[in-house]
């Protein structure tokens, strides 16, 4: 049986059973539709938030990040899981007593401000729109690869598939087939780690290998790995990182903006309880480190067998000739996610860190430029394959769970916006009257409008997938977490300083954003290049999140202090909100 046969049997065959999973959980009201009608299991919801957060980004984005930047990039583990521990003990059972179905809801009841619930619709919708650009990127990526098509019509087939079972199912059918996915992609990403820590150390668990002997030298494998890529002019592996301020930051913006993300905390409104809803982060916790312990792990052994595989020789005079080349490398470039230009047309592959510090060492080698081209969203997918790990079953194993993890996230983060829009924007201030029937349609319209606008941004998406979704999580960072954090925990806050808090963290970090990666994303139109030396104070737009939260907080209380105290009523409910004991279901108000 052919490679392509079967990942069309691995992939096909998981579509089928989210498909199946979404009529049989097909909403009939918008209870069903906005939280799985309220009555979920805190195991079965906590695996489905392990795969509504395990995404494209963590799937097969994050560990390409690591592997190129090494520990400068473990910020990315740091900030998601940390942001987590902050949603499950600040956020979820608070929210989850309030009962309603959206976090505008919230806001705009806590803060009795239909203003403030129509910004809190717009910061939704802005920062979830981002996040799922880089859910659309990754699962183009991965069907260009397993069905063999180039990325932008595997970007056009993972819009088509999501919109059937996001748009059919709503978040009852949405948490059922996240519970299928998460099973899918946890033992897709675990077991080609196993096979590949066992060929490169001997050890079985792949976070124990990393720290083991690497066979064939009999060092470290890190300080194997630090000794190949430095001999090539890259940093090491292990290397500190020269701007404490820009990694503090960026990790506080991951922290925070994970504890801000609507896609998230809605899952927190699907169980009946306020304590089912602590249950829910602790067991998604458990679900979600199986994958995190795991991907340093995949990162440095993708990356080691990567620059062997250029190398065979362990010696840089003797690269590997372009016409020997592997043939997932040549599977790859059929995709343009691989590219090779012979720039001293010695028929041999350079792949070197092409910067002036190495200018002269690599013209001493006679190399006149880095060859070789290679897209970090595609080192997890092509990792069995750069292994040697050639069994079809593992390959077409990965493709599947590759794409369960970019469409179990896109499908929440879709539903995040069809539900701000139909729920909060619609019913909430336009037409108050809407039947629940019209309420799902407009659900269900507004969702499939997402995608449209989400499939055509991914397929020019301003960075790597981890990189755009870390932009999602600075802009809930900065207009959204410290509304919800003032909303609970503070009673002087009143509806003019939240407003005004959101509107401002919001478009400084949208500014300072747009003036690197282009405004609104659109490739051309930035004003400075996205390089260190342009950044303001060496701050990256990664990291401005975290600003742009202090912003949206000093803003706030001070707007607040200057105009009038919060109405009696409202503060006695923030008063009641910090005790989440005795919760009702999410009710539709």
């Amino acid at each position: 049986m052919s490679q392509f046969a079967i990942n069309i049997m691995f992939v096909g065959g998981s579509f089928l059973l989210y498909i199946a999973i979404a009529v049989w959980a097909k909403a009939g009201s918008t209870s069903d539709f906005y939280v799985a009608g309220g009555g979920v299991h805190p195991i079965t919801n906590g695996a489905a938030i392990g795969a509504d957060w395990m995404s494209a980004a963590s799937f097969i984005s994050m560990a390409g990040l690591i592997a190129a930047g090494g520990y400068a990039n473990s910020t990315f583990l740091m900030g998601w899981t940390g942001g987590y521990v902050l949603l499950a003990m600040l956020l979820a059972p608070y929210l989850r007593k309030f009962g309603k179905f959206t976090v505008p809801e919230f806001i705009g009841d806590r803060y009795y401000s239909a203003n403030a619930r129509l910004v809190a619709v717009i910061c939704l919708i802005v920062a979830s729109v981002t996040y799922v650009i880089g859910q659309m990127a990754g699962a183009g990526v991965a069907f260009s690869r397993f069905l063999e098509v180039d990325a932008t019509t595997g970007l056009i087939i993972a819009a088509v598939v999501v919109f059937v079972y996001a748009v059919l199912g709503g978040m009852k059918g949405i948490t059922y087939t996240q519970v299928a996915q998460y099973c899918v992609l946890i033992v897709a990403y675990t077991i080609p780690a196993v096979f590949i820590s066992i060929q490169l150390t001997g050890n079985p668990i792949p976070g124990l290998g990393m720290f083991s002997t690497h066979t064939d030298s009999g060092l470290p494998l890190l300080e194997k790995l630090n000794q190949v890529i430095t001999d090539l002019g890259f940093n090491e592996y292990t290397a500190d990182v020269d701007n404490k301020l820009n990694m503090v930051l960026f990790t506080l913006s991951l922290m925070i903006g994970t504890a801000g993300l609507p896609h998230v905390i809605i899952r927190f409104f699907t169980v009946p309880k306020v304590a089912d809803a602590r249950w829910s982060g602790g067991w998604a916790l458990v679900f979600i480190a199986l994958l995190y312990l795991t991907a340093p792990a995949v990162a440095s052994m993708a990356r080691l067998n990567l620059m062997t595989t250029i190398y065979p020789d362990g010696t840089q005079a003797a690269p590997i000739e372009y016409d020997e080349r592997p043939n997932w490398v040549k599977e790859w470039e059929v995709t343009g996610l691989i590219q090779f230009t012979d720039k001293n047309e010695d028929g041999r592959i350079q792949l070197y860190n092409d910067v002036p510090a190495f200018e002269a060492e690599a013209q001493a080698r006679g190399w006149n430029g880095n060859e070789l081209v290679v897209n970090r969203d595609i080192l997890v997918l092509a990792n069995p394959e750069i292994a040697n790990l050639r069994q079809g079953w593992v390959i077409g194993l990965i493709a599947a769970g590759g794409l369960a993890a970019a469409l179990s996230t896109a499908a929440g983060l879709l539903l995040a916006i069809s539900s701000a829009v139909s729920h909060d924007l619609i019913k909430g201030r336009f037409n108050p009257s809407i039947s629940d029937k019209g309420e799902l349609m407009a659900a269900r319209i507004s969702m499939a409008v997402a995608i449209v606008v989400a499939t055509y941004l991914g397929a020019n998406p301003p960075g790597f997938a981890a990189q755009v979704v870390a932009l999602a999580f600075g802009i809930a960072a900065a207009s959204l977490f410290p509304a919800l954090m003032m909303g609970i925990f503070s009673k002087r806050v009143n509806n003019v300083g939240a407003t005004l808090g959101m509107l401002s963290g919001l478009i400084f970090t949208l500014v300072y954003i747009f003036v690197y990666k282009g405004w609104f994303f659109i490739p051309g139109t930035n004003n400075l290049a996205d390089t260190p030396e342009n950044w303001v104070l060496g701050i990256s737009p990664l990291s401005i999140g975290a600003i742009g939260a202090i912003v949206n907080f000093a803003v706030a209380f001070a707007v607040s202090k200057v105009t009038a105290e919060p109405p009696v009523e409202i503060q006695e409910l923030v008063e009641s909100v910090r005790y989440p004991r005795g919760a009702g279901t999410a009710q539709d108000h």
